[in-house]
């Protein structure tokens, strides 16, 4: 869904992630999301809606900073 990434629970927890991400690209694009802990999803991925993220301009596979959005 739009404006929802998944994260595996192992990973929010090392990140102190609660309910939200702020995931940066290239230093400039800053994208918020609310998250939801998936165990499906491999550690140290996020997933995020592929559609949305292209009318972002951010490419599939794409390297990007992700951090807890809380505060």
């Amino acid at each position: 869904p739009e404006g929802q990434a998944r994260m595996n629970p192992k990973t929010m927890e090392e990140l102190k992630i609660a309910s939200s991400i702020e995931v940066v690209v290239g230093g400039k694009k800053r994208l918020r999301f609310k998250v939801l802990g998936l165990e499906s999803v491999p550690e140290r991925e996020v997933w995020c809606n592929a559609e949305e993220l292209r009318v972002y301009g951010v490419a599939d596979n794409t390297i990007a900073t992700v951090r807890s959005g809380e505060g």
